[in-house]
């Protein structure tokens, strides 16, 4: 028989559990280890690259995608590490690949592992625009929105049980659960209520670590009408599945570019860190 928390338990553990994203300050339900979530998510990340065609480092194209991602990264790391946050990705592994297939898709798994499909590059057509979409996808990643989203599902799932308990008498339905989060060869599934908001914080935050990094955000604008045009096309690439590219969304990166690019964006990565208030 599963053991029930009590409601006082139950309660404190929510609170116990609340985090903040970084720089945006909102509270959010981390109610599962990140050492497991990245566990899980390596382990998916290894399969999917020993099913597909990996371009090799040699290739120009993987060269683009590595110093996109490692310039991002390195911005990242400063600010996280600037500001007392370092912990929070201490267990990040980074790494990068290209996979050669018409995809119009990337994505970041928790701890680090990037992908970007060929088919994307048609559509970014430069580095700044890869700049833009990796600032996302890196962005979820940084703010713990699988961890925040598993949380959440686990709740719903498993009810009152207690999670170190759930966690180790259902790993399997933890893993599938993971799985239906982290589509592969997807983004973080619009199931759950809090899809958009985080979509619309990952954008934010997309566009201050590119811009950290020496990238101009205003490429955003043009890169998300490229893809919003797609859409209106019918040609629906993956990546919008779960990324609305709409009118509404365009306004609001309108909006947020010239404040982020006054304040954190100067070419050659020579602007310092900003500090943690924002």
């Amino acid at each position: 028989m599963h053991k029930i928390i009590p409601v006082f338990l139950f309660i404190a553990l929510l609170q116990s559990s609340c985090q903040k994203v970084p720089i945006t300050g909102r509270k959010q339900l981390n109610l599962v280890p990140n050492a497991l979530i990245e566990s899980m998510a390596l382990t998916e990340y290894d399969s999917i690259l020993t099913v597909t065609h990996v371009l090799p480092p040699s290739n120009l194209e993987t060269q683009m995608v590595l110093n996109v991602g490692s310039r991002i990264q390195i911005a990242v790391e400063d600010y996280m590490n600037q500001n007392g946050l370092g912990k929070q990705i201490r267990g990040f592994k980074w790494e990068y690949n290209l996979i050669d297939e018409n995809v119009v898709n990337a994505w970041c798994m928790p701890g680090g592992k990037v992908v970007v499909y060929t088919g994307l590059l048609a559509v970014t057509q430069n580095e700044t625009a890869l700049a833009v979409v990796l600032g996302h996808e890196i962005a979820h990643a940084i703010a713990r929105h699988g961890n925040e989203r598993m949380s959440e599902a686990l709740l719903i799932q498993m009810g009152g049980l207690v999670l170190e308990e759930a966690l180790k008498e259902k790993k399997q339905e933890t893993q599938l659960l993971f799985l239906s989060l982290y589509v592969v060869g997807s983004n973080l599934a619009v199931s759950l209520p809090n899809s958009r908001m985080q979509e619309s914080e990952a954008d934010k935050l997309g566009l201050i670590f590119m811009s950290m990094a020496g990238y101009d955000p205003s490429e955003a604008i043009s890169f998300w009408q490229r893809m919003s045009s797609m859409n209106k096309a019918n040609h629906v690439p993956e990546f919008l599945s779960t990324h609305p590219s709409d009118e509404t969304r365009i306004k609001r990166l309108s909006a947020l570019v010239p404040e982020i690019k006054a304040k954190y964006y100067l070419p050659n990565q020579s602007r310092p860190s900003p500090s943690s208030k924002h």
